[in-house]
């Protein structure tokens, strides 16, 4: 389950990096940027 929260973290942050910097999309970006970076401090808290 760790390794799923990794994977789906780090394709949020490609996708706020693409939207970001490609698209400027708007508040749905910044969105997606929080629950990636959720989802890697959930893994490194369970990882401790």
């Amino acid at each position: 389950m760790g390794g799923l929260l990794y994977i789906i973290a780090v394709i949020l942050v490609i996708f706020w990096a693409i939207g970001y910097f490609g698209y400027h999309a708007g508040g749905i970006i910044h969105v997606l940027l929080v629950i990636a970076l959720i989802a890697v401090l959930l893994r490194v808290i369970r990882s401790a």
